[in-house]
């Protein structure tokens, strides 16, 4: 069974505090597996079968402003 990436971009992000941070809050979106993030490009890369809202609502109360990256 594959895992399903979903990609977003995400502003606001730094640094590993902020990577971490945004970890901490993606941990409680059910479906959640583990994400990487892009600094330089302003991007996260989300495994699971999350909903993209509710990665965009956590990011954003997590201080990140983030939208999903279509096509």
């Amino acid at each position: 069974m594959s895992a399903s990436i979903t990609e977003f971009f995400i502003q606001g992000m730094k640094c590993g505090g902020c990577i971490s941070n945004a970890e901490k809050a993606l941990a409680g979106v059910p479906g959640f597996v583990s994400a990487e993030f892009n600094l330089d490009a302003g991007t996260a890369k989300v495994v699971g079968g999350v909903d993209p809202q509710a990665v965009c609502q956590v990011l954003t109360e997590a201080g990140y402003p983030a939208v999903v990256k279509s096509g």
